[in-house]
């Protein structure tokens, strides 16, 4: 399947140029992706693209990740209501590094005629002075034809200097210089980058008299309407010092079974054949969560390790399997109990469960900030004991100790805590 083939079926197309997919037959084909080091990692926002290059590699072309060490240092406007922070050069040094160790454990870097390459858009801009660059590529761009781009047009009432106001002809010019020196024909990226991506054709049939082309994907939101990626605790980073592992993971597990639909198309390296049968299986019975399952497995083996995934202990599926209750978690021997509980956040308590239970809730565990809130919870019917609800008249007891030394606790759906007796 091409390239083109591949993106339709996963649902990966937004917009493309005339001729883009008759460019791709010819030949192995060179094509980018820009990601600006704002931060020193990924977050899941960005896999689409990195997925995207994936895919184009895998398709027999070569990719280029572009780390914009420069265009880092302006600010990209698009989808932003104010202007961004500007960085440092040292903090975006630090970016660029965690950037490209991330985008390492995706593409082939060692694979002949496609391997990937990064490239740093600093390294062609650091040396140009600001009269070379708006002699040689402003000139070919009216004021008119960059205010009718949408990340203008949308902030002229609210206001952009000078500095965001150029970035697109700092894009533009990035994708003219990546096709003069490494022959790169596409641009692939976000619908939100249309416009920038756009300019860059421009430029490149002003200034050179070639072609270029682009694709760029939909933005994803969740079926709920909120903001893929992102979460009460704020983004879902690849870096595990930012999300932890089982965070990471959780992610995908608590993904609905519509959003999972879309997500294991455009996350998962299966194939056709595979990724729809595994839908008709997870459709018989979606309560079993088969989709959010398995793709939680597989891009956080990718994004991870194997061994970081096999760590979490979720082979017994301890938290999130319906069939283990209270009864199934005392019949388990302790090492594999122990085994099962590996990663999830642990907290010591001294003494016994006497204080009562919004004190245990509030103040031996600091699960809840008070016993007001802990109150609260319980009458909700949000909190559990060893996988059991309770509710405010629950009475603590030494039976709530597994192997005499452990009590798991969950607040709600998507918090579990393992509370160890000293």
């Amino acid at each position: 399947m091409n390239f083109i083939e591949e993106l339709k079926w996963r649902g990966m197309i937004h917009d493309m140029m005339p001729g883009t997919e008759e460019e791709l037959l010819n030949g192995v084909t060179a094509g980018y992706i820009g990601f600006d080091p704002t931060a020193d990692s990924l977050h899941i926002g960005n896999l689409v693209q990195v997925m995207t290059l994936v895919h184009f590699q895998r398709s027999g072309h070569k990719p280029y990740a572009l780390v914009g060490g420069a265009t880092g240092m302006v600010g990209d406007p698009s989808g932003k209501s104010q202007e961004r922070n500007l960085l440092d050069s040292e903090t975006l040094l630090i970016n660029q590094k965690g950037v490209t160790s991330e985008l390492e454990k995706f593409l082939d870097f060692d694979c002949g005629e496609n391997a990937a390459v990064v490239v740093n858009n600093y390294d062609w801009f650091k040396n140009m002075t600001f009269l070379d660059f708006i002699r040689d590529a402003g000139k070919h761009l009216s004021i008119n034809y960059m205010l009718a781009k949408d990340s203008v047009k949308s902030r002229l009432e609210t206001g952009m200097s000078f500095t965001e106001f150029s970035y697109q002809l700092v894009q533009g010019y990035d994708f003219y210089h990546l096709n003069k020196s490494h022959n790169c024909k596409i641009q692939l990226g976000g619908s939100d980058q249309w416009g920038n991506i756009v300019t860059g054709t421009e430029l490149i049939r002003r200034m050179g008299g070639g072609s270029a082309f682009a694709v760029t994907t939909p933005l994803i939101k969740k079926a709920d309407g909120t903001k893929f990626g992102k979460t009460e605790a704020g983004a879902i980073w690849l870096n595990k010092d930012k999300t932890s592992v089982r965070d990471f993971y959780q992610y995908w597990l608590n993904a609905s079974d519509e959003d999972v639909l879309t997500y294991i198309k455009i996350f998962s390296l299966k194939s056709r054949q595979e990724i729809e049968l595994l839908i008709a299986q997870h459709q018989e019975d979606p309560s079993k969560k088969l989709l959010q399952k398995e793709l939680g497995k597989e891009i956080t083996q990718r994004v991870h390790s194997r061994k970081e995934f096999e760590d979490l202990g979720l082979d017994l599926n301890i938290m999130f399997d319906r069939g283990i209750g209270k009864n199934e978690l005392s019949a388990m021997n302790q090492m594999d109990f122990e085994k099962a509980i590996g990663s999830f956040d642990r907290m010591v308590v001294k003494g016994t469960t006497e204080v009562g239970l919004l004190g245990f809730l509030a103040g031996s565990t600091g699960i809840y900030p008070s016993n007001g809130e802990a109150r609260r919870a319980l009458q909700g019917n949000a909190v559990a004991i060893n996988k059991e609800k309770i509710t405010l008249d629950y009475i603590l007891n030494a039976n709530d100790w597994l192997f005499d030394k452990y009590m798991l606790i969950s607040k709600g759906k998507k918090k579990h805590f393992v509370v160890v007796k000293e």
